[in-house]
Parts: C-alpha cells; sequence; structure tokens
C-alpha cells in the first residue's frame, strides 16, 4: 500500500469508526460446508449463490462490521450459512457464535403474543388493562393487546429522563411504563414502539401462564425447535461465547440525537450497555433475543411452513396468517419518521421495492439496530437472516447493503403467483 492510500484508509478508518478487515477473507470465514446444499436443489445456479455471497463479502469490507453473519435458506434448503470477522478482540466468530438481535427481537415476542391467542389464554381485541389493571392509569384503559402489537398504542417512547438502568429492573420498567401516559389513547396514530411493549408483553405472559417470557419462548419454541440458544439473554456458561457490539460509523451528532429520542439514550450508551453482563442477565423482550444466523432463519423457514418443522406443529397455520398478514399500506410512523407497513408483529416489504428488496410486497420480516435484517418472502420461498455486531447508522456500507438485499431479491426469483389461490 503507498503513502497515499494509507493515508486514506487512516483518514476512512477515523471518520466512520471502521475497523480492520484482511486482504483474505477465508482467514476469517466460517461455512457450513457440512448443511450448505447444491444450489440446484433450491432451484438456484452456483452462478446465482456466488453472487450473493460476494455481494455479503463486499459488504464485509466496508469496515463496519466485526462479525457479519448471513443464513439463506429458499425452498426450505440452506444455500448460504456463513460468517465473516471476529466476536471478540482477535477472536474469529463461529457459526455458533451467539449475536443480539437487537429489535428484531419483537418479532418473536410478538409470535408468542398470538401464540398465547392460540391458547386461549388471552384475547387480542381485548384492552390491556383487563389482564394488566394497572396498565390503565393516565388514560390507557381503552388500549387493546392489537395496538400494542401493530404500534399504535401511543406509547411509543420511555418518559423522558428515564434511567436507561432500570431496563434491568423487569417489575421497575413495567411499573413506570404503565403508570405512563398515552400520546394517542384511540390508536390512531402509527409510532414504532422500541422498547416499551416487550416488557407489558413479558408481563402479559407472566400472568396468563405462570411463565416469564425467556421460559415460555424455551417450552414452546426454542426447544420443540432444537435451538441452541434462540433465548433472552444468555445463561452464565454461553456468556463468554457472545458477540460483542461495537459502535462505528459516523459519529454524527444530528444523527446521535435523533437515534436517542428513538433508543433512549445516546447511541454509544445504548450499545455499551448491549454489552454488560446484566444485559445478558435481564429478560428484555423488545432488544436481547440472542440467537444464531441460522437459528432465525429456522424461525423464519417455520413461519413460511405455516407453523410446521421437521413433523412437529409449531404453530397453528391460522396464528401464523394472523401475524403476518398486511393491515394495510404504508403509512408515516411518528416515531422512525419514515413511511411503514405493519402486521401485528412485522415489518413488511413493498413494491416496487421494499426494506427487503425489488417486488418484496409479500415479505414479512424484522429490522434490529442498526443493520440487522431477518426476514421472509413466501413469493420467493425464502427465509434470510442477515446478522452483524456493527452498530451504525451512516457509513460507507449503505451502498453495498442495498447491492446485498438486492442481490438476494434478484437471484432467488419469484416461485409463484402470490395472487392466485
Amino acid at each position: 500500500m503507498n503513502k497515499r492510500a494509507h493515508y486514506r484508509d487512516g483518514l476512512r478508518r477515523k471518520l466512520f469508526r471502521t475497523v480492520p478487515v484482511p486482504r483474505d477473507l477465508a482467514t476469517v470465514c466460517d461455512v457450513d460446508s457440512a448443511t450448505e446444499v447444491d444450489p440446484a436443489r433450491a432451484d438456484l445456479t452456483t452462478e446465482s449463490v456466488a453472487r450473493i455471497w460476494e455481494a455479503c463479502e463486499e459488504l464485509y469490507r466496508s469496515g463496519v462490521y466485526p462479525l457479519l453473519s448471513l443464513c439463506l435458506r429458499r425452498r426450505g434448503e440452506i444455500v448460504l450459512n456463513r460468517s465473516l470477522g471476529h466476536y471478540r478482540e482477535d477472536k474469529i466468530a463461529s457459526l455458533d457464535t451467539p449475536i443480539c438481535l437487537f429489535s428484531a427481537s419483537k418479532a418473536v415476542t410478538a409470535v408468542l403474543v398470538h401464540l398465547l391467542a392460540e391458547q386461549g389464554k388471552v384475547n387480542l381485541l381485548y384492552p390491556v388493562s383487563y389482564y394488566l389493571p394497572a396498565f390503565a392509569a393516565n388514560g390507557k384503559g381503552s388500549i387493546t393487546l392489537w395496538q400494542l402489537l401493530t404500534h399504535r398504542s401511543g406509547i411509543a417512547k420511555l418518559p423522558p429522563d428515564t434511567d436507561v438502568n432500570l431496563l434491568f429492573d423487569h417489575d421497575a420498567a413495567t411499573a413506570m411504563i404503565c403508570a405512563s401516559a398515552s400520546t394517542d389513547s384511540e390508536g390512531r396514530s402509527q409510532g414504532y414502539h422500541t422498547l416499551t411493549s416487550g416488557f407489558i408483553f413479558n408481563e402479559l405472559i407472566k400472568v396468563t401462564t405462570g411463565l416469564d417470557a425467556q421460559q415460555y419462548l424455551q417450552r414452546y419454541i426454542s426447544k420443540p425447535m432444537g435451538m441452541r440458544y434462540f433465548s433472552y439473554g444468555l445463561s452464565k456458561r454461553d456468556q463468554a461465547r457472545a458477540a460483542l457490539n461495537t459502535t462505528t460509523g459516523l459519529n454524527s451528532s444530528l444523527v446521535n440525537r435523533a437515534l436517542a429520542t428513538v433508543l433512549g439514550t445516546h447511541p454509544d450508551t445504548a450499545v455499551e450497555m448491549t454489552n454488560d453482563p446484566r444485559f445478558y442477565s435481564a429478560i428484555v423482550p423488545s432488544a436481547n433475543l440472542y440467537a444464531t444466523a441460522e437459528e432465525v432463519s429456522r424461525f423464519y423457514q417455520m413461519l413460511l411452513d405455516k407453523g410446521r418443522w421437521q413433523g412437529k406443529q409449531i404453530l397453528d397455520p391460522l396464528t401464523v396468517h394472523q401475524a403476518t398478514r398486511s393491515l394495510g399500506g404504508f403509512h408515516l410512523d411518528r416515531s422512525l419518521l419514515l413511511p411503514m407497513r405493519y402486521s401485528a408483529g412485522f415489518m413488511l416489504g413493498g413494491s416496487p421495492v421494499g426494506m427487503y428488496g425489488l417486488d418484496s410486497q409479500f415479505a414479512f420480516g424484522h429490522l434490529g439496530y442498526a443493520n440487522i435484517v431477518c426476514w421472509a418472502d413466501p413469493q420467493r420461498d425464502i427465509a434470510v437472516s442477515l446478522m452483524n455486531t456493527g452498530k451504525l447508522v451512516l457509513g460507507p456500507h449503505i451502498k453495498a447493503l442495498m447491492l446485498l438485499i438486492h442481490a438476494i431479491s434478484k437471484e432467488c426469483q419469484p416461485a409463484g403467483d402470490m395472487t392466485v389461490a
């Protein structure tokens, strides 16, 4: 590398807080060679899969992710399950490294609430206060579980000046949220719930089943599906295996202020909290599900298969339909300040283009801070999880991220016409 290139690389690393990327990516790559199938079995070509993986490698070369992991299923077959990078300093990650999903945890938690309804424990159209009387305080008595699932309860944000350490205390956090006022008790406006709904759903599971969200998840989803992790937080035995999160990207005061209004604290503080042992031990259903990329893809494959996994009926097909079906078009989200389209628990794709690529109007999934993207697209018969540990919004990765998602949607052409019954 000449002096000019060396200077340019150093400036880039300082400006965007990137991490070193080796020239030979094979030195930091783990490939699930035992499970990845011949692309033809998934109605793909070797060249198509190669183009998707090349796009993933290009994204990793942006230097904003200490660890990047991708699992892609097509027609139920794993065509890519690979990781790149380090889970901790100088420690190369493996496919078994658990990664925090951040807000992508919400989709899993929403499914648990739908499972409560399937089991007859709750009615989603009933007010939250029917099950949690304290929630009725300050005009929230008529807000329903359905409105909470669809980000229309008016409790999108934590109260101002909340001590974020309160998030490690479920009872205190729940009491605070129950005592807060709704900004829209009629549920007319859409505002993304960053953390609040997870605590309420955990309490709902506790009062209706006697189990907390972690125990309920393990009993009905994680264990029946053979998940090694897929848990809120991690056991003490597994905490040392967890991938640490790192703040990368442009350190913009404007972006940081905008994110702070959504996250409830400065982004750097939020990331530091996720590496705190207390975060591993807590149950934060909106933010601290840990899993591998393959486990997340497995979960979405189960939803694609109408609730079945390897001969077991994990969810009733009608439950999957209710959780993933579209509730209308795009509407401005007053928290994210972006047009969003939700189901009762998932972020939906769009046409001609959406967050899951071209013509992804049938896709459902969820994003996690900042570039975690997990989704299923029934039209393409794919279940995808893109996991990472670099926490940023602005950086040199944006084009490469868009090209990767585009490559997946382009190479995995629609497998059928979803408009035909």
